[in-house]
């Protein structure tokens, strides 16, 4: 397939498996990432001639006017996440809503055929029904949450207001080799996991109840790529995910039993700010467009990432290393992108 693609933020977890993903297919990829959140250990592997990275950062106009010179297809997944809005609302914004709206200026403006936004269902907050549809009201908890949503609605408006090609995937709550432990990156399976095996206790904050809607990075990266080539799904916004729901009590208890680390101590704290408290996808939109089916299990998943941690090079003390528990707290870190 002769099609040249822009990856935003193709270094981090999700875009890194995006970008292995594209290269099998033969596509010519240009990551872009300033290395925030991403890290170039994610991609060395599969740069090529084909696939190159840039270093740079979105809300740097002139350079990405240069970058998307070009491309047949943009996949927009660059952003900061959760814990680093209740921190830092202000840049968080900047980033997710307003660099979004500037990229799709600048992709209209640059003649790109195609542009795909890798949304969040954190847009939806706490789910009063479910499963959560692609129609239920959008009630975001947190900064991250709203700045998700307002890059969702400038795609979506793009489309309605201009007939600019674009596309919203909003994906629920992916894991796998080379998610992230550390800083205000952190996520809960990676960080179960690493305390499991370093024998520390698995901190949870809440009662545990809350649930999330998990799927396996490979899966993940599979349909969003799918999906943004699909030129029959322009205009369209679906949601991905596995279509289970799992406490997180529950999956503390998983992680102990596929690490054979069943008497591991399980650490109840006080809630984080702004947490949501519900997810569980209804992917029958997706199904019904593409024949999505999810394949890999949550036990199994974990398996695989069990895996891949032990044959990484890095000992689970060493990667805890990075982690900060309370990471909703962490200083400032983002460099100025001039």
């Amino acid at each position: 397939m002769d099609e040249f693609i822009v990856i935003t933020g193709g270094a981090g977890f999700i875009g890194s498996e995006l970008v292995r993903r594209a290269a099998a297919a033969g596509l010519s990829v240009r990551i872009v990432d300033n290395l925030v959140n991403g890290k170039r250990e994610n991609i060395e592997e599969v740069l090529s001639d084909k696939v190159q990275f840039v270093e740079a950062d979105i809300r740097d106009l002139e350079r990405m006017k240069t970058l998307l010179s070009g491309a047949d297809r943009v996949f927009h997944l660059a952003c900061l996440g959760v814990r680093h809005s209740i921190h830092s609302p202000r840049e968080n914004h900047d980033v997710n809503a307003t660099a979004t709206l500037d990229l799709l200026k600048l992709s209209q403006a640059a003649g790109v055929r195609r542009f795909i936004y890798v949304s969040s269902s954190e847009i939806y907050g706490t789910a009063h029904q479910v499963p959560i549809t692609e129609e239920t009201p959008a009630y975001p908890h947190t900064v991250y949450g709203a700045s998700k949503l307002a890059g969702d609605c400038y795609t979506r408006a793009y489309w309605d207001t201009y007939r600019f090609p674009t596309t919203v995937v909003r994906p629920f709550n992916s894991y796998g080799p080379r998610c992230h432990h550390e800083g205000d990156s952190g996520e809960v399976i990676p960080r179960f996991m690493l305390r499991a095996l370093a024998g520390k206790p698995l901190i949870v904050f809440g009662d545990g109840r809350q649930t999330r809607d998990f799927m396996f990075v490979e899966e993940t990266a599979r349909w969003i790529l799918q999906v943004g080539l699909m030129d029959d799904l322009v205009g369209q916004t679906v949601n991905l995910g596995s279509g289970k729901e799992t406490p997180i009590g529950d999956l503390a208890r998983m992680v102990l039993e596929i690490t054979e680390k069943q008497n591991g101590q399980i650490q109840n704290e006080a809630p984080r700010p702004g947490d949501v408290l519900r997810l569980w996808a209804d992917t029958s939109r997706l199904t019904s467009l593409v024949n999505f089916r999810s394949h890999i299990g949550l036990h199994e998943g974990l398996r695989k990432l069990l895996d891949w941690y032990r044959n990484s090079g890095r000992t689970p003390e060493e990667l805890l290393s990075e982690e900060v528990i309370h990471n909703w707290k962490a200083p400032h870190r983002t460099p100025p992108f001039i």
